[in-house]
């Protein structure tokens, strides 16, 4: 006979620092069992790891893996983002042990330890983000719940790269050959991308897979800006804009209710 799975006490109904979001009505038994990741050498990817821009900060992410160290605030997100794509485009999964970093090489894999308690886990870092000015790495619900951060939503931590077997692992250069262009030639710009107005710039990106990834991750943590929201191909960068508005103000207005919930500040823009 089918036991009901049932969530663990310590399973908060609310806790991550993503509004509305939480662990899910069935989370797996037995989280606290659930093992680290298995660090092993991976090839880099290909596009998740070239410079780039969100509301207004310049993001280089690291060519290669090797020594890293960082103490900051970590979050964790959960039923909200779970099956969405990640910046490797593989399907997040909050009950695996993964890790969103702005910069840390995607993939690769780091120890992160609750400054509080002194407990540590090691996750697979496959996805970019948090953008929120006071946030340093976002991990899976499963890391958090681990770590002892699932209640509170968010800890003071450090966090550490691991370099599998003492290799170091380049990014891939993009003049190799068979490495596709920074900018598709026969990239077509989104619909209403020549439309005038005036324009909320969140981010600017080489690649349109990830200028689309980050348009998803918004989609998913802003639903009240989806309709709102174009990639639009132009120059050498994939730009991601809200809008358009009737005026200045207004799009001010839509900037400081972002900027309250995020602490960042999208970028203005006239067209």
């Amino acid at each position: 006979m089918l036991q009901k799975r049932e969530a663990p006490a310590e399973a908060p109904a609310r806790g991550a620092y993503y509004k509305d979001d939480g662990p899910g009505e069935h989370p797996p038994p037995n989280l606290d069992a659930i093992p680290d990741a298995v660090p092993r050498v991976e090839p880099l990817h290909r596009f998740a790891n070239r410079p780039y821009q969100v509301f207004g900060r310049e993001f280089v992410p690291l060519a290669s893996v090797g020594p890293f160290r960082q103490r900051g605030m970590a979050s964790w997100y959960g039923k909200r983002f779970h099956g969405g794509n990640t910046s490797s485009g593989e399907p997040y999964d909050m009950y695996a042990m993964t890790a969103a970093h702005p910069t840390l090489p995607v993939p690769s894999y780091a120890r992160v330890t609750n400054v509080a308690n002194g407990r540590g886990v090691v996750v697979r870092v496959n996805d970019r983000g948090p953008f929120h000015a006071d946030r340093a790495i976002d991990l899976s619900y499963a890391a958090a719940y681990r770590l002892g951060i699932a209640q509170s939503g968010s800890a003071l931590v450090e966090i550490e790269a691991i370099v599998p077997g003492g290799t170091l692992i380049a990014a891939v250069p993009s003049g190799l050959p068979g490495v596709p262009p920074s900018v598709a030639p026969d990239a077509a710009p989104a619909p209403g991308a020549e439309a005038k107005g005036v324009y909320l710039q969140l981010g600017a990106f080489s690649v349109r897979e990830n200028a689309e990834t980050f348009r998803a991750r918004i989609i998913r943590e802003f639903a009240w800006l989806s309709d709102a929201l174009h990639v639009i191909a132009g120059g050498a960068l994939f730009r991601l804009h809200i809008g358009p508005y009737r005026s200045q103000d207004e799009a001010r207005a839509v900037a400081e209710r972002i900027r309250s919930e995020t602490s960042l500040l999208p970028l203005l823009v006239v067209r």
